[in-house]
């Protein structure tokens, strides 16, 4: 068996971590994704090969592993297949998900919502740009939504020809910025690297003598084991409804928490229909059961496809999913024009809903950094701020405090075409 058919194949001996490609737009994520990929086997040579040939045509030489990343965020938005294979690849110890491709209209909202919340973390800076606001943003996103490790790759050293000095005035601006936002810099580990070049991301580079440390392969190698959520109960948001012809109607989404079961009674909120699971697919084979983490279409006995949509929760039908008529927020403000008061009507995406929600009370201003509350019932937040909310969601949304299941306990705030916010909730007040 050869690395390219992986994603046909399951790979159960191995653990599985979400892994976040974070950082500025512009510093290199979609080539040092696709590097990773056409490394480890998971693109085929053939694909790099003719992505090289387009990249030549169209004058982007040296373009080619961004070229994949992007090809292939465009076939799944066209919604070719369930199967996203094409963003996990293999290492020796971990099998990998991508959170969303780098490049993407919308990384924060993804980033928030996209395939769960990311493990831990790769953050991309230039070496040329050094930090940049995207960059901190980020990482203030990381730090909020809870990842673990950060892998700090310091890409582009062939445009600054591979200087030392360079690299560590960029280690330490990333430094300064981990510390802004309380992120442990014990935990984080910073490599140079040229994504384009192939330095230091598999194998050790000649052009860095002066660096002995690990390349990204190794360090991701290296990651700490994840703990899976099986034994939360069963949530599954629903990205999309099919119907196939000979099986019926197909909810596809990704396990979250817990493990979906054939014989199982499920129910869909906040749509408030429920039935037996009577097949489960996934890589377009029937299996007997899924886990967290996995990507599955399912058909449901007695359940048409306009009973539920985009944005519902399936879960056991005696614990279903909770539907909030209020809940209490923490969020912190990226951007914002002018201030935000009571009364302000955004669009909240959590998992794979979106739903415009009113923030009715702003009951706390609260210290980014130390988490401390500075004032009580504020008239206004504005960028920068910190601050507890109580929200109303103006239609039925499913979402769960993040204390009890942190994969549905975040949510990106969005208003004028960018996110404006970002959130994990407090507590969930029932409808």
């Amino acid at each position: 068996m050869n690395n390219t058919e992986y994603g046909e194949q399951e790979m159960p001996d191995k653990p599985h971590q979400n892994l976040a490609i974070i950082g500025h737009v512009d510093h290199g994520k979609s080539t040092l994704v696709g590097r990773l990929l056409f490394e480890t086997g998971s693109v085929p040579e053939h694909v790099i090969e003719q992505h090289k040939k387009e990249a030549e045509e169209k004058g982007k030489g040296g373009f080619e592993f961004a070229y994949v990343m992007d090809n292939l965020a465009e076939e799944r938005e066209r919604g070719v297949t369930i199967d996203i294979a094409h963003q996990e690849f293999n290492t020796d110890e971990y099998y990998f998900t991508i959170v969303d491709t780098p490049g993407h209209r919308d990384f924060v909202k993804n980033m928030i919502t996209g395939a769960s919340q990311a493990d831990n973390a790769v953050l991309v800076v230039g070496a040329d740009d050094g930090v940049q606001p995207q960059t901190q943003e980020h990482v203030f996103l990381a730090r909020t939504l809870g990842i673990g490790e950060l892998i700090v790759a310091v890409n582009k050293m062939d445009a600054v020809d591979y200087d030392e000095d360079r690299y560590r005035e960029v280690v330490a601006e990333v430094k300064d910025l981990l510390n802004q936002v309380r992120f442990n810099t014990d935990d984080a580990e910073f490599i140079p690297i040229s994504a384009l070049e192939g330095d230091n991301v598999v194998e050790e580079s000649d052009n860095t003598p002066w660096y002995d440390g690990r390349v990204i392969l190794e360090a991701l190698n290296n990651l700490p084991e994840p703990e899976p959520p099986t034994d939360a109960p069963l949530r599954l948001p629903i990205q999309d409804v099919y119907t196939i012809s000979g099986i019926g109607t197909v909810p596809v989404g990704r396990v979250e928490t817990g493990i979906l079961n054939i014989g199982e009674s499920v129910s869909f909120q906040p749509s408030d229909v429920s039935g037996e699971v009577k097949t489960i697919e996934m890589h377009h084979e029937e299996v007997p059961e899924a886990k967290p983490g996995d990507n599955v279409g399912f058909n449901v006995r007695g359940v048409g496809k306009n009973d539920i949509r985009r944005g519902d929760v399936a879960g056991p039908a005696d614990d279903p999913p909770k539907v909030a008529e209020t809940f209490k927020a923490q969020i912190v403000v990226m951007q914002h024009p002018s201030v935000i008061t009571s009364g302000y009507t955004p669009v909240f995406h959590a998992h794979t809903a979106q739903v415009a929600c009113t923030i009715e009370a702003i009951d706390q201003k609260i210290n980014p950094a130390s988490g401390e509350v500075e004032e009580e019932h504020p008239d206004f937040i504005q960028s920068g701020d910190a601050a507890v909310v109580t929200v109303r969601p103006q239609k039925p949304l499913s979402i769960e405090p993040s204390s009890e299941i942190p994969e549905l306990g975040s949510f990106a705030v969005r208003d004028m075409g960018q996110t404006i916010a970002a959130g994990r909730v407090l507590e969930v007040n029932e409808k």
